[in-house]
């Protein structure tokens, strides 16, 4: 049967009239520091005062202090851009097994379906797809005209060739579910799954198709696809570029040319100043300065920052890795509890975020998924102090920090080195937790670090997708993977358990939506405040940008965690002079 129920499950309705794009000339950024982190290569400088540099791809030598744009060699249907957040620069290059495109336009390959700018499922290399009744089988038809851009024809055994070596990846899209994908024929695929997950659907959207005849351990540093761009060039550190795919068999961009440059923030602001670059990706430090021929465009997101608390008590025990699990504060629900209600979300955000940002409760608010039930009224500190109280946490001996049994209520808080807004996000809660009677130390670390101490150890996380299978590989117990960030907080909850299993595998769209808001909370247990208090949500952020005052990005998708800001590159163009 068709499987039209399960792609409105995943379509986001009505979720564009509250998180969209707007243009502002003084806004400040929220997401300031981990997207853009790279070291610059060819470029470089600072707000004032000095030369800004060569950028690749642009003239060299024009003062970064300028507050107009200058005019650069490039043609009018080519774009420069400083955009860390799309994917920054790919360890292993631009190959979607390894986890390129997984959550934004990958430009160089096609995917099965696309999201358009309200995030419903649309057709790309797929024609039509049906589910058997078991929820087990997808036999997918693609089309018939696609052509890689060596020339060799795009078929079904690359469809599955893709699948089965992503399936195999310890990188890139969670496909777990997937048994094995088969080319029936020339342009009919068969995916097989070991479990009836309705949320597949959205694994369409997050692989790009790699040629079977082309790929290789090095496919990702000169990658061949069928996507609207073609691969050109990669000068690690400094640039990629990219040029329209004369064969593609979509619409055809404006933009014949994307350079996309890894820079420091204060360079690409520079550069954008400058005129050497068309946009870049601003921190929030940079947001209220007006530029000449520029404008500030602010685009809300999906993408919320949260703080992971372990469940279980500190005994001793370690992961198969050899880490520790448990901590003894964060296990108590009443030290959880009382954060989550105490802190003032609004007042982190005005501070940590310069007011670029929403409030989020339990990580998918503004979702159809989200529960409105679970929502509570934060920044009640007197309530907190009680629910301390009654749990046991007492200050005895007037420090000012609250203890039980002899335990101080503290606790390391990490957060990603690189993530400036993280940092103040950490920085923040830490000053806000001291009027509740809890102190906690704010450490930024590596991710390999991170890697180490999150089972033991709360950290600031940023996640924020369209597909619900997000909420499942965070809180249902048997998710967790020591490899992975699944349920990281060790969460183990029965009653949640069964929402989750209910809500993935149904296609009835209402039961589906129903049954993961009741996983969140179902007037008696969940995972937000209400329930368990597993995390403590904290805000959406909002991606900021400046470009070139004639550059019209169309109307921009959905932004998820990472941000998409080319997702509809295809709507694209310059106006006026």
């Amino acid at each position: 049967m068709l499987i039209g129920s399960i792609v409105v499950i995943i379509a986001v309705i009505g979720i564009i009239s509250s998180i969209s794009g707007c243009v502002s000339n003084s806004v400040s950024s929220s997401e300031s520091g981990s997207a853009l982190s790279y070291e610059s290569g060819s470029a470089s400088g600072s707000e004032s005062g000095s030369e800004s540099g060569s950028v690749p791809g642009s003239e060299s030598g024009s003062e970064s202090n300028s507050t107009s744009t200058s005019s650069t060699s490039k043609a009018s249907d080519e774009l420069i851009a400083a955009i860390g957040t799309h994917g920054g620069e790919p360890e292993a290059g631009f190959n979607p097994i390894t986890g390129w495109g997984d959550s934004h336009e990958p430009l160089v390959q096609s995917t099965l379906l696309k999201k358009d700018s309200k995030a419903n499922l649309i057709n790309d290399l797929v024609t039509n797809y049906t589910v058997s009744s078991d929820g087990l089988k997808w036999t997918v038809k693609i089309r018939d005209d696609v052509k890689f851009t060596d020339g060799e024809k795009l078929t079904a055994k690359d469809v599955a060739f893709t699948f089965n070596t992503a399936a195999n990846s310890s990188a890139g899209v969670d496909l777990s579910m997937l048994e094995k994908a088969t080319a029936t024929d020339d342009y009919t695929v068969e995916f097989e799954l070991n479990d009836p997950q309705a949320t597949f659907v959205n694994k369409f959207t997050a692989v790009g198709i790699v040629p079977e005849h082309a790929y290789n351990e090095n496919y990702g540093m000169n990658p061949i696809g069928s996507g609207p761009y073609k691969f050109v060039q990669w000068d690690k550190g400094q640039q990629v570029i990219f040029e329209a795919n004369p064969d593609y068999y979509g619409q055809k961009p404006y933009f014949k040319k994307i350079t996309i440059l890894f820079m420091t923030s204060d360079a690409a602001f520079a550069a954008a100043k400058s005129g050497q670059i068309d946009m870049a990706e601003i921190p929030s430090s940079f947001a209220n300065q007006k530029v000449d021929g520029m404008k500030i465009v602010s685009l809300e997101s999906i993408d919320a920052r949260g703080i992971s608390f372990p469940m279980n008590p500190n005994t001793g025990k370690k992961t198969e890795n050899g880490d520790a699990i448990g901590n003894n504060v964060t296990s108590d629900p009443a030290i959880r509890k009382a954060l989550n209600i105490g802190i003032d979300r609004q007042t982190l955000i005005n501070g940590a975020l310069s007011g670029q940002g929403k409030e989020e409760f339990t990580g998918v608010d503004k979702l159809p998924w989200g529960n409105k039930e679970a929502i509570f009224e934060d920044g009640n500190i007197e309530e907190a102090k009680k629910i301390l109280a009654e749990g046991g946490w007492i200050d005895t001996d007037g420090d000012g920090i609250v203890e039980k049994n002899g335990l101080k209520a503290e606790f390391t808080l990490t957060y990603p080195a690189s993530a400036q807004e993280r940092q103040a996000l950490a920085v923040s809660v830490g000053e806000e937790a001291k009027k509740l009677g809890i102190n906690i130390k704010v450490e930024g670390k590596s991710w390999d670090e991170i890697d180490t101490l999150a089972h033991s150890t709360p950290n600031v996380w940023g996640y924020g997708s369209l597909d619900p299978n997000d909420i499942y590989l965070r809180y249902y117990s048997k998710s967790y993977d020591p490899s992975s960030y699944n349920n990281i907080i060790m969460y183990n909850n029965s009653v949640v358990d069964n929402h989750l299993r209910t809500a993935l595998t149904s296609s009835d769209q209402d039961t589906s939506i129903k049954s993961w808001q009741l996983a969140a909370w179902d007037g008696t247990t969940g995972f937000s405040e209400k329930g368990d208090s597993t995390w403590m949500w904290m805000a959406t952020i909002n991606y900021v940008f400046i470009m070139d005052e004639n550059l019209d990005i169309g109307t921009p998708k959905i932004q998820p965690h990472g941000a998409d800001i080319f997702g509809n590159i295809l709507e694209w163009k310059r106006t006026g002079n």
